[in-house]
This record gives C-alpha cells, sequence and structure tokens, in this order.
C-alpha cells in the first residue's frame, strides 16, 4: 500500500511530485534543497546554512512519516561543487550518525541550490 507524505513543516512540492511516499515499510523522500517552509523562500547561503535547512527539511519529513535519521538506509547527496565536500560532510555527519549508504555527486542545482539530498528510509530493520 502507498501513503503520500505531506508535512506544511517542509517546502511545498513546486512540481509534479510529492515530498515523500511510504511504500512497504519504506519511504522515499524527494530531494530536498534549502528552502524554509514557513516562508517558501530559498536560503542563498554557505554550504554550512543551506546543508543545515535541509536538514531540518529531511527531519520535518521523517518526524511526519513516524521515521528518524537512524531509520535511513540510504542517501543520495548532490553538491554543486566538489569544494564544499569537506564543509557539507561535517553537517551531514551530525545528523546521520547510523551512517547509511550513499552516493554524492556533483550537479547544476534547481534556484542555484548549492546541496540537496534525497533518502530513503525503512522501519524495522
Amino acid at each position: 500500500m502507498k501513503e503520500v507524505v505531506y508535512t506544511k513543516n517542509a517546502p511545498e512540492p513546486v512540481g509534479p511530485y510529492s515530498q515523500a511516499v511510504k511504500a512497504d515499510g519504506f519511504l522515499y523522500c524527494s530531494g530536498m534543497i534549502a528552502i524554509d517552509p514557513q516562508n517558501n523562500i530559498f536560503i542563498n547561503g554557505t554550504i554550512e546554512e543551506q546543508t543545515k535547512q535541509v536538514m531540518k527539511n529531511i527531519k520535518a519529513l521523517l518526524d511526519a512519516s513516524g521515521y528518524s535519521f537512524s531509520d535511513v538506509i540510504k542517501t543520495t547527496c548532490f553538491l554543486d561543487d566538489m569544494n564544499n565536500f569537506s564543509k557539507f560532510n561535517e553537517i551531514y555527519a551530525q545528523y546521520f550518525t547510523s551512517k547509511p549508504a550513499r552516493s554524492c555527486v556533483e550537479a547544476k542545482l534547481p534556484k542555484g541550490a548549492k546541496v540537496e539530498v534525497e533518502i530513503v528510509a525503512h522501519k524495522g530493520l
């Protein structure tokens, strides 16, 4: 059974997609960039500032779904510049202490974002 997840505590989708979807114990979250859901404004700050907002957005989706960071089994991380890899990792490591599997690639991101992160989580592992 599939369930679309929505919370006002994460950014509104800007296209034909869901914030997240639950299916068979899994949670699939769309990529999050540094948009403040309170005012729907993109935070055009440092890699550290953007990464912290991305993690807040992910936490909101996890909370709304009944999951936590420790339930995350896979992340896909996109950076606009691999020179920010170390700074990104410093913030990322504070949230993903369970060390899920991860891919990290350089990409051109929406709104000129420096970072975007999507996750897959599972309950009961």
